[in-house]
């Protein structure tokens, strides 16, 4: 029969991937790790860059050790802007993991928001009219303003509408 599950044993990082604060101080470290192998790797191409070009052959035309050491500092400058992708990569998984998280807490309010924006949606708020409105305007003290005033009713205090 197959083993049960056993979680706590199995993988070590479990515990950093559930909290976000743990996972940005773990890549955080990475980062710092790679960003100091980064700066010894700039070093060393400073130094391959410098012997490289100044190794001559007898019989080197001026460029010959330049174009021979031209693959090695391209090789070595391609690990470099790896190495930089890598460590960006970092930082931004770290945000996103942070961001999983917010978005986790916040799915529950926005699916009981969704629920009561259907609701209203299905059953609009009736207005509250009087039971004898038959589609007329309402009959109020100031009748200034009830019917748009004809032209040839030019009453002093009547606007038009």
């Amino acid at each position: 029969m197959s083993e049960p599950l056993n979680r706590e044993t199995k993988n070590p990082l479990a515990d950093v991937a559930a909290s976000p604060d743990a996972t940005a101080r773990y890549l955080a470290d990475v980062q710092r790790v790679l960003l100091d192998i980064g700066g010894n790797l700039e070093i060393l191409a400073r130094e391959i860059h410098l012997h490289c070009r100044h190794t001559h052959v007898e019989g080197d035309r001026f460029y010959d050790a330049w174009m021979r050491s031209r693959p090695v500092e391209k090789a070595l400058k391609d690990v470099l802007k790896n190495v930089e992708g890598v460590t960006k990569g970092l930082e931004k998984s770290a945000y996103q993991r942070r961001a999983h998280d917010e978005a986790v807490a916040a799915a529950d309010a926005k699916r009981k928001e969704k629920v009561l924006e259907k609701a209203r949606k299905r059953n609009p708020p009736q207005l509250n009219s009087p039971q004898g409105n038959t589609g007329q305007s309402p009959q109020q003290g100031n009748v200034r303003y009830d019917e748009p005033a004809s032209i040839y009713d030019l009453r002093s205090d009547r606007r038009s509408a």
